[in-house]
Order: C-alpha cells, then structure tokens, then sequence
C-alpha cells in the first residue's frame, strides 16, 4: 500500500505546483467565478482537460510530443495569438464608461454557455505550457516512479480536480466585491495585464 501511497502524494503536490501557477486559465475561470457565468461547466472542462493530459502524458504521449517539436511550436503561435485577442478585449472592457459597464451587464449574463466552454477549451489545448508541464514534465516524473506512475497520476488528477473546483467555488463567493463598476475595471486590467504578459512571452520563445 505504501508503495503506492508515496508516488499519489507526489503526484498531488506536483500537480499542485504546476497548476496553481497563474495563467490565461485561472484567470478566465476566475473571471467567471466572480461573474457567476458558466462556473461549473468552465470547472468542469478544465479538470477533465487537465485529467486527460495528465494521463496521456504518462502513457507515453509527452515522447511523441517531444519527438515533434514543431507541435509546440504551432501551439505557441495559436494560444498566442488566441490569449492576445482575449487580453486587447479585457483592456477593451477597462476602458469602458461605468454606464456602459451597467448597461452591458444584463447582457453579459446571458453570454452562452458555449461560448464560455468552448474559450475554457482553447486556454486549455492551445496553450504550449500545457503539454511542457502537463504532458512532457508531469509524464517523465510519473515514469520515473515505476510501477507507481499510475497512483502519480491518480494524485495529480486529484490537485488539478481540487484547485478548479477552490478557484471556481472561492470566486463565485468573492461576487460581492465586484457589485462596483470599478472593481470590474480593475479585474479586466489585471487580466489583460496577464494575457498580454503570456502572448508576448509565447510569441518571443517561438
């Protein structure tokens, strides 16, 4: 039972600790989460994306993601380009009048929820740091566990299970704080901050 135990545990905290790194991701789901738009489907996607990679990667799929580095390459270009456009957008929204921050919130609340997963999928697939952390690091350290690869997986599926759910959960209860116009113009500034910082920085190491 032991044998198993250690490679879970390192598996959580290892999950942990490639996750919870802000990114384009945990901004969007937290943006979401204090909006109260679409939080348990956009959790939802998230977890199991990260779950399937997690298990794709020990699998064997991080050796012909690394055997392909073009596949990366292509990836920064896309999730660049992508994370660029939502960062101009937020900084779009920052600028906005207070009224027009009022008059535009019936109509975001009704945003589709397909709209919101199918944005929730292109942060999570078309991001290179993906299938660098998750694919490729997460696979060769669950590897290097023998026979307890898969109880590493199993550990890191549950961190990643458990951080969107707290992000999610946790920023649907700080809504309260953002009844202000301003308190919306300073999340949009942070999150354009975020997602122009991450495109530049993807464009650059192409």
């Amino acid at each position: 039972m032991s044998s198993y135990l250690l490679p879970a545990i390192a598996g959580l905290l290892t999950g942990a600790g490639l996750i919870v790194a802000i990114g384009p991701q945990n901004v969007f789901v937290l943006r979401q989460g204090v909006a109260r738009r679409h939080t348990g489907a956009i959790v939802a996607v998230c977890a199991i994306s990260d779950v399937v990679l997690i298990v794709a990667g020990v699998a064997g799929l991080g050796a012909i993601v690394a055997a392909h580095p073009q596949v990366i390459t292509v990836a920064k270009l896309l999730g660049g380009l992508y994370v660029l456009v939502l960062g101009l957008l937020a900084a779009k929204r920052c600028l906005r009048s207070n009224e027009a921050i009022a008059a535009n919130a019936e109509e975001a609340e009704s945003a589709g929820r397909w709209v919101a997963v199918g944005t929730a999928l292109a942060l999570t697939w078309l991001n290179p740091h993906v299938y660098l952390d998750t694919v490729l690091t997460m696979g060769a350290i669950a590897n290097g566990h023998g026979n307890g690869k898969w109880a590493f997986a199993i550990g890191a599926c549950v961190a990643s299970i458990l951080w969107f759910t707290a992000l999610g959960g946790g920023a649907r209860r700080l809504s309260h704080l953002f009844a202000s116009p301003r308190a919306w113009k300073i999340l949009d500034a942070v999150v354009a901050v975020i997602m122009i910082g991450m495109a530049v920085a993807l464009f650059a190491s192409i």
